[in-house]
């Protein structure tokens, strides 16, 4: 049961995960294409906000090692 859980919870943040991170880079691009002067502060944005969001999946596979070792 420990097994299923920890699948689910990676495959979820996994998921989650890569639609921040779309939706993140297609309003970054948009917002380049109408204000191309600030392109160079919205990719530091961009870049800030993508790991952020990358932390939830890595937090919930280590939420899916703990569940494995219980």
């Amino acid at each position: 049961m420990n097994l299923i859980a920890a699948a689910i919870a990676a495959s979820f943040a996994a998921l989650a995960a890569s639609y921040g991170n779309g939706q993140v880079i297609s309003k970054t691009l948009e917002s380049m294409a109408r204000q191309p002067e600030i392109a160079g502060q919205l990719r530091g944005t961009m870049f800030i906000g993508v790991g952020m969001i990358e932390a939830v999946p890595i937090m919930a596979i280590v939420i899916a090692f703990m569940l494995l070792l219980k």
